[in-house]
C-alpha cells in the first residue's frame, strides 16, 4: 500500500481550504449569473482557482450554476461529488470563533463548512494532487464537480446533468466512512382538504424534521388538554396555551422521534370529530413507518418507509399536512404515490407533490464498492465496519454509479451544520490517505 499524504500535502490543504471557508456561501437573493445569491459563486470561483493552481483545468457554468476541475485522461470519467454552499452560522454569539474564519484550535480547524462539504471537498482534491506528486498518472479522467445549492434543491447539479457528460463513476465525499450504498428515495409533498370554521391552525415545521414541540391557544383548551391526558401525551398548560412536548429528530429517523403536532391532532380529533384531517392523524396514530396507513412497506435492502408528518394548517379555506416520506430503494415511486393517494380519498384529502429524489443503489458486488471498501480497511485496519444504507440524502444519487464515501470516520464527532462546526486535522489526514488509496486503485 502506497503513502501519499505528506505534512506539506495536508499543509497545503489546510492554507487553500482557509481561503474557501472565508467566504460566507450561504443561499441568498438570485444575482445576474448568481443563481443563489453571491456568496456560493465567489466560493465555486475560489474552489476553481484553487484547483487551477495545482495543475487541474476548470470549467464555469455561464449562469453560475456549477463548475468542474479535470485532471488525466481517459475514456472514462471518475467523479468526485462536491458541494461549496453552507447552510447560514446561526447563532453567532454562540460560536467560539468567528464561523467565516478557519480557525487552528488544539488539533481543530473551526468553520462554517470544515466538515460539510468544503473541508473534504478540498482535502480529496488535494488527495488526487498527492497521487501525481508522487509521479504516477491516471487510466481515466478525473472530475471534481462543484455544486452551489446542495443545502436547499440541488438545482447546481440538475443543471450540471442537462448540458455535461457524465461520470463512469464515482464517489461524494459529504458522509461517513465506510460508504453509503443505499439511499431512500425522498418525497415531500401535502396533504390537502376541506376547511373549517371550527378551528384556525397554522402550525408549520421543517420538511425534513419530527416536531418536537406544538402550541395549541385556540378554542376548547380544557377539552383538548383532558383529551391529551386520556392519551397519555406529556403536555403542559401554560400562559401560551397548550403546550405539547415531544422528541425532535431528523426525519429520515422519525420513528425514533414523537411528533408533538401529530399528538397534538390526534387529541384534537377527539374534541372536534367533524374536522376531517384530524380524523386522518386519527388514523395515521404515531406510526412513523404508516403501516397503519399503507400497510407495510419495506425490503431487503434499506428496510421500511418512514413517514414524517410536520405540519397541521387548518383555515375556514382548507386544511393541510406537509409529509416526508424515506422510500426505500427497491419500491416503486408511483405504486406508492397511488396507495397514498387512495389511502387518504375517504377524508376527503388530496396528494400534492412538492419535491422527489430519487433513491440511490449501488450493489455492494460491484467493483466500486469492493474497491472502496477494500482501500478504506487496509488504510484504517477497520473490518467490522460494513457499507451502510441511509435515509439521508447526498450528491451522490444524482449520478451514474456513484457512492458516499467518507470523509468523516465512524468516531468522527458530527459537527455539521452546528455552531463550533470543526474537523480534526487527525480525522482529516486519515480520510485523505483514505480517498488517496482509493482513486489510486480505481484510477491509477
Amino acid at each position: 500500500m502506497k503513502t501519499f499524504i505528506t505534512d506539506k500535502v495536508q499543509n497545503d490543504a489546510i492554507h487553500e481550504l482557509s481561503k474557501v471557508i472565508a467566504v460566507p456561501s450561504y443561499c441568498e437573493e438570485a444575482g445576474e449569473n448568481e443563481p443563489f445569491g453571491p456568496g456560493p459563486k465567489k466560493a465555486l470561483e475560489k474552489v476553481l482557482e484553487i484547483a487551477e493552481s495545482i495543475g487541474f483545468t476548470t470549467h464555469i457554468d455561464p449562469k453560475g450554476y456549477y463548475g468542474y476541475a479535470d485532471i488525466g485522461e481517459g475514456d472514462q470519467i471518475f467523479g468526485l461529488v462536491c458541494h461549496m454552499d453552507v447552510v447560514p452560522a446561526g447563532n453567532i454569539d454562540a460560536w467560539n470563533t468567528e464561523p467565516f474564519k478557519m480557525v487552528e484550535k488544539d488539533g481543530k480547524l473551526f468553520g462554517r463548512g470544515t466538515q460539510d462539504d468544503k473541508g473534504p471537498s478540498v482535502a480529496s482534491m488535494f488527495a488526487v494532487k498527492s497521487i501525481m506528486d508522487a509521479g504516477y498518472t491516471f487510466n481515466k479522467k478525473i472530475r471534481f464537480i462543484f455544486g452551489t445549492d446542495e443545502e436547499t434543491l440541488w438545482r447546481c447539479l440538475a443543471q450540471y446533468n442537462k448540458f455535461e457528460s457524465p461520470i463512469d463513476m464515482g464517489i461524494a465525499p459529504d458522509a461517513e466512512f465506510p460508504l453509503i450504498y443505499a439511499e431512500k428515495g425522498l418525497q415531500q409533498s401535502y396533504l390537502v382538504g376541506e376547511g373549517s370554521d371550527e378551528l384556525n391552525l397554522n402550525i408549520v415545521d421543517a420538511f425534513n424534521a419530527v416536531p418536537g414541540k406544538a402550541i395549541y391557544n385556540g378554542p376548547k383548551q380544557d377539552e383538548v388538554f383532558e383529551a391529551l391526558q386520556n392519551h397519555k401525551f406529556d403536555a403542559d398548560m401554560t400562559s401560551d396555551g397548550i403546550e405539547i412536548h415531544g422528541n425532535s429528530v431528523h426525519a429520515m429517523n422519525a420513528p425514533e422521534g414523537t411528533n408533538a403536532t401529530v399528538r397534538l391532532g390526534i387529541a384534537l380529533a377527539d374534541v372536534f370529530p367533524d374536522v376531517k384531517i384530524l380524523q386522518f392523524l386519527k388514523k395515521f396514530g404515531e406510526d412513523a413507518n404508516a403501516t397503519n396507513l399503507l400497510g407495510d412497506i419495506s425490503d431487503d435492502v434499506s428496510g421500511k418507509l418512514t413517514f414524517n408528518i410536520s405540519s397541521l394548517e387548518i383555515n375556514s379555506k382548507r386544511s393541510r399536512l406537509q409529509i416526508d416520506m424515506r422510500i426505500p430503494v427497491k419500491v416503486d415511486h408511483d405504486e406508492l404515490i397511488k396507495k397514498v393517494e387512495e389511502a387518504v380519498k375517504p377524508f376527503d384529502i388530496k396528494y400534492e407533490n412538492f419535491d422527489y429524489v430519487a433513491p440511490l443503489y449501488v450493489p455492494t458486488d460491484t467493483e466500486l464498492v469492493k474497491t472502496l471498501m477494500s482501500a478504506y480497511q487496509d488504510v484504517t485496519g477497520d473490518t467490522k465496519s460494513k457499507p451502510a444504507i441511509s435515509g439521508g440524502a447526498t450528491f451522490a444519487r444524482t449520478m451514474n454509479n456513484c457512492v458516499a464515501f467518507g470523509a468523516m470516520l465512524p468516531t468522527t464527532p458530527d459537527f455539521m451544520h452546528q455552531v463550533n462546526e470543526n474537523w480534526s486535522k487527525a480525522d482529516m489526514r486519515k480520510a485523505m490517505e483514505i480517498i488517496a488509496e482509493a482513486v489510486y486503485r480505481l484510477c491509477v
